[in-house]
């Protein structure tokens, strides 16, 4: 069991390690991103609720209602609840930046709890494929998301397209990757540059926040210095 536990947490806490270190400017609280992790990671049972009444329900009839209603839109809505009704108005919240912090922490709160119920029924020789994909894309979606989430609270305009968006795009791109999954017999050939996409898009809207913080920290500063002189 120690093995399964170990090989479950990893990948979660190695992903969100490497997105928290990203963040060069003002880190944010270790206890707040462990509680935002928690609450993804508890996230798991409600939405495993769900997903068990609506397959013994009948209503995942087609592989594109299971991959973007049953997985995606459930998945992807509960952590964006969380994001934005629980994180967004918070006061650790003050750069762009952090919304990547929070989203990949929510994300992998939840993909961590899930794998580790995966390699306990399925066994621990499975540990290196859920971290490549499972583990890994919702980190990226995670990260997507809270890019969309701190673009809509430090921009001046259109906050509520990017919110939408921080919902819309991981739902979209979530709602691929499970029907390719689930619904193509050679799926390992459309999975692979799937993910080399997902990575690229990832890790530029990292670039990107990471630009857009140093903007708003430096406006910060001037208007510092003004009140200051």
């Amino acid at each position: 069991m120690l093995g399964i536990l170990s090989a479950g947490i990893a990948p979660g806490l190695a992903l969100l390690s490497y997105f928290y270190l990203k963040d060069q400017y003002e880190s944010e609280p270790i206890s707040m991103v462990f509680k935002t992790f928690l609450y993804g990671a508890l996230l798991v049972f409600p939405i495993m609720f769900i997903q068990y009444v609506l397959e013994t329900e009948g209503v995942l009839q087609s592989s594109v209602v299971d991959a973007f209603l049953s997985s995606s839109l459930l998945e992807e809505f509960f952590k964006w609840f969380i994001l934005f009704y629980t994180i967004y108005q918070h006061i650790t919240f003050d750069e762009p930046y952090d919304g990547i912090v929070y989203g990949a922490s929510v994300s992998l709160g939840f993909a961590t709890a899930e794998n580790i119920f995966y390699l306990i029924a399925l066994g621990v020789e499975h540990a290196l494929g859920r971290a490549l994909l499972p583990v890994s894309s919702h980190a990226l979606f995670g990260v997507i998301m809270g890019y969309y989430i701190g673009k809509g609270k430090f921009s001046a305009t259109s906050t509520k397209k990017w919110i939408a968006f921080s919902l819309f795009i991981p739902f979209l791109l979530h709602g691929i990757y499970d029907y390719i999954l689930i619904s193509l017999k050679h799926w390992i050939f459309i999975m692979f540059p799937f993910m080399i996409f997902l990575w690229w898009l990832g890790l530029r809207k990292v670039k990107k926040a990471r630009a857009h913080s140093l903007t708003h920290l430096n406006k910060q500063f001037e208007l510092q210095k003004t009140l200051h002189s």
